[in-house]
């Protein structure tokens, strides 16, 4: 039915959110850490970072369109 569609869009969802988010705080801690060896390395990682973020952005404005409260709903 529609309405299991819709759940399994919005589990799809939720699961990418959980794996882009796990990632930048990968990169991130990476970062803070010194395991960046160059410049271009630095530009590189911080370009992923910035490309997550967006993109979870991106599927949190989608969830908030489908989710009463998406925040409760992302961290479950």
């Amino acid at each position: 039915s529609r309405k299991n569609i819709l759940m399994d869009i919005v589990d799809i969802c939720k699961y990418m959110y959980k794996k882009l988010e796990e990632r930048e705080k990968d990169l991130s801690s990476a970062l803070s850490h010194g395991s960046v060896q160059n410049w271009e390395q630095y530009k590189m990682t911080v370009g992923e970072i910035r490309g997550l973020s967006f993109a979870r952005e991106e599927i949190k404005t989608l969830l908030e369109k489908n989710a009463d409260d998406v925040e409760d709903f992302i961290s479950s």
